[in-house]
């Protein structure tokens, strides 16, 4: 990808390395045992920014968001509307079913996340209210490219969620932001969003986090206002996982899925199976055990140039979750695949 920007790569050089990602992704998920699988997001620039790709209509000095070991990451501006995305999500979804034998994941970036990008000051003759629409219309195509092109489930990322109260610990931003995203989510009905789920977590871009350090009792009762039927939650990596799972218990519903994260991607040590088992047992002491499954905390490199993680530590991260995962699951006595699905 960096050689195909400086000029070095061409574009149908970089289309066969995409592809080789792809296989060899799909293929070492697969043998993890995992159930559901994803396509790594090996043709994306970023988990959040892969909309923009193409577009002329950014300058690049957005919104800064620093993390705890000093790095920052830099959203770009919007300079222009009408908004519009250059790249939907079904693109990748296509470009993996080829390769891959079981259901598909696809990951798709939040309408908070991409609210960010509209300026303080405004746009001349462009203003927000408008560029919101358009930025719930986009949103809404995005999941149902994923849809059409054959995902069994989408996620919307929402990182950003725990980040808003570090921002403004009033809680309001957050609020904003779950009734945007409930915006697009009232556009589909309830057999859809069953199939859509949301992640959060404290972020996780070369092994750093952005807000960690807010605490998930803040996070819960907005996030659960959420119309998805599905949460993938970082829990690995949490310091007190019973008072959040307590929390969790109470804010569930009846029929929404809950999905415990049990991995941490962004420590270098490979947790043991057995390690992930007492994280699924220590869950089930909380959540119904038939609408709990198991994920990992965060992306492993959710940013095209973070090489902080190298692909063999993934895979056996995963396939410890797959294994400790079944192993809980003999003890609770239900199938295995029940708890890992996601």
């Amino acid at each position: 990808m960096q050689d195909h920007a400086s000029g070095r790569t061409s574009a149908a050089a970089l289309e066969e390395s995409y592809d080789d990602a792809v296989r060899d992704t799909v293929e070492r998920f697969e043998a993890t045992g995992s159930p559901v699988i994803t396509d790594g997001e090996q043709r994306k620039s970023s988990f959040a920014t892969y909309p923009l790709e193409g577009l002329n209509s950014l300058a690049g000095d957005g919104v800064v968001i620093p993390f705890k070991d000093g790095h920052t990451r830099q959203l770009p501006r919007l300079t222009v509307g009408p908004f519009h995305y250059g790249k939907y999500a079904g693109e990748y979804v296509r470009r993996a079913k080829p390769f891959a034998k079981r259901p598909l994941k696809q990951a798709v970036i939040s309408a908070s996340a991409l609210s960010l990008l509209y300026p303080a000051q405004g746009i001349e003759g462009y203003a927000r209210d408008r560029f919101i629409e358009d930025l719930v219309n986009e949103v809404v195509a995005d999941i149902r490219s994923a849809f059409s092109a054959g995902a069994e489930t989408v996620q919307i990322d929402f990182t950003e969620g725990r980040l808003s109260l570090k921002l403004d610990p009033s809680g309001g931003l957050l609020k904003s932001f779950v009734a945007l995203n409930n915006r697009v989510l009232d556009r589909f009905d309830a057999g859809a969003r069953a199939r859509i789920g949301v992640h959060v977590c404290p972020g996780g871009d070369h092994d750093s986090t952005h807000s960690a350090d807010v605490d998930y009792a803040g996070l819960l009762p907005p996030l659960f206002e959420m119309k998805v039927g599905r949460f993938y939650l970082q829990l690995a990596s949490e310091p007190d996982r019973p008072r959040v799972l307590k929390q969790v218990a109470g804010l569930l519903g009846s029929e929404r899925m809950i999905f415990v994260g049990v991995i941490d991607p962004i420590s270098p040590r490979i947790e043991t199976a057995e390690e992930v088992r007492d994280r699924v047992l220590e869950a089930a002491r909380f959540l119904p055990v038939d609408r709990m499954g198991t994920t990992d905390d965060c992306g492993f490199s959710p940013f095209a140039d973070d090489v902080s993680t190298a692909r063999d530590l993934a895979f056996a991260k995963i396939r410890a979750r797959v294994e400790g995962t079944a192993m809980a699951a003999k003890e609770l006595g239900v199938r295995g695949v029940e708890l890992v699905g996601g």
